[in-house]
């Protein structure tokens, strides 16, 4: 009697989730485990709209000025934690790049303080208990090696005002490190760029190495005691884009319990968009104007273009492509979700134009035969794994003497 009550008690249980969608599958599971996101551009789509500070408890999609992200949006997407960027342009240099950084982390920290239902985390344990009480819980991440000015000080100085990662570059390389989409100055990690990555692991700071040239990434990966991520990249086997991993770094990265974070932009995750994009941005110098801007608010040329050569249609099947390639090229816990929302404005696949788009990738992964603990692992637990690990290598490293090592140019 008591084995046909557990045997009836299972089919009970195991029946709902049976007969779920991979839409209901995705809401169940990413209900338990919210997306915790690599990259999002708020802060600087914010100072480039003129600073004020947007009303995240409503829609923003809708404004004059309008955003990817908004808390109802981030509840309905299921984002639970978020890297905010305080992103700074690669031509500032020195002084004014670390002020700019500076305004960028205080706009961070005043847009938390502004938002009740949002929450600064130091540490992963703060991340946690900030998504179990329902909040947008975050970090910040420095995307560039110049918005330190070649000081290890001011590497130390950003931690503690609660940044957590630093891409090593962005568009421009640096004399310690290359950037993906520029000539190599470094030709890897100079002797500087090496004692930047052993002081990112005393401090308890995750390298980043999207936007870093292959040898840059190698090399980091090589160099550093701890997990390192890509923050916002996809798989170059899958798109040719300069900024997606190729196999090896994504092998290399994996060996070492990394994480590569797939980005929704289009451009690093469709072949076909990309030619549509060389062939617009081709036709707007010939005719005098920017690419830079889609859609309606486009330049009027550019508007007309694109009425006549359509772009081509990416969906969330093309991300999921990026997502089961770093799978069976790394495993399936070397890959977790870097959207780069808010850089993608107007460059975002269909039904995933904001914060709220995330259930649509679960629920195609789903559909492809991805169980519940994988979908949960790329949506968190991955990178989660690599916080800890970050922060046990610093743990580790108490007693270590700062380093001291300056940039010589």
């Amino acid at each position: 009697m008591k084995l046909r009550c557990l045997v009836a008690l299972a089919l009970l249980v195991a029946t709902p989730a049976l007969a779920q969608t991979p839409e209901q599958r995705a809401e169940r599971v990413l209900a338990a485990s919210p997306v915790i996101d690599g990259h999002n551009d708020l802060a600087w789509a914010i100072r480039e709209g003129g600073g004020a500070l947007p009303d995240l408890a409503r829609d923003t999609a809708n404004l004059p000025i309008p955003f990817q992200t908004d808390l109802p949006r981030a509840r309905a997407g299921h984002l639970g934690g978020q890297f905010w960027s305080v992103y700074v342009p690669a031509e500032l240099h020195g002084d004014e790049a670390v002020r700019v950084t500076l305004e960028q982390i205080d706009l961070v920290r005043r847009l938390v303080a502004a938002n009740p239902q949002m929450a600064l985390a130091s540490n992963a344990a703060e991340v946690r208990a900030g998504m179990r009480a329902g909040k947008l819980a975050g970090f910040m991440g420095a995307e560039g090696g110049h918005q330190i000015a070649g000081n290890l000080a001011v590497l130390r100085l950003y931690h503690a005002l609660g940044v957590r990662y630093v891409t090593l570059t962005h568009f421009k390389s640096l004399a310690w490190a290359d950037s993906s989409t520029d000539a190599p100055r470094a030709n890897g990690l100079s002797d500087f760029g090496r004692a930047v990555v052993a002081e990112m692991n005393r401090i308890g700071m995750i390298v980043d190495v999207s936007h870093t040239s292959d040898a840059t990434a190698l090399a980091a990966i090589a160099a550093s005691r701890a997990p390192v991520i890509a923050s916002h990249s996809g798989a170059r086997a899958v798109t040719d884009a300069p900024r997606d991993m190729p196999d090896d770094v994504i092998r290399a990265l994996a060996a070492k319990g990394g994480v590569v974070m797939v980005s929704f932009y289009e451009g690093h995750v469709s072949n076909a968009w990309r030619a549509w994009d060389k062939a617009r941005t081709d036709y707007a110098a010939s005719v005098g104007v920017k690419a830079d801007v889609y859609g309606a608010k486009a330049p009027a040329p550019l508007v007309a273009w694109e009425r006549a050569h359509p772009a081509p249609r990416v969906t969330a099947a093309d991300v999921a492509d990026h997502v089961e390639h770093v799978a069976r090229v790394g495993g399936k816990g070397a890959v977790g979700i870097g959207a780069d929302y808010e850089g993608i404005a107007g460059n975002a696949p269909e039904g995933m134009s904001g914060v709220d788009g995330y259930p649509a990738l679960f629920a195609e992964l789903a559909r492809r035969g991805w169980s519940d603990a994988e979908l949960a692992g790329l949506a968190q637990g991955n990178v989660l794994r690599v916080i800890e690990a970050v922060e046990a290598v610093a743990k580790a490293s108490v007693g270590e003497v700062p380093g001291t090592a300056v940039l010589v140019e």
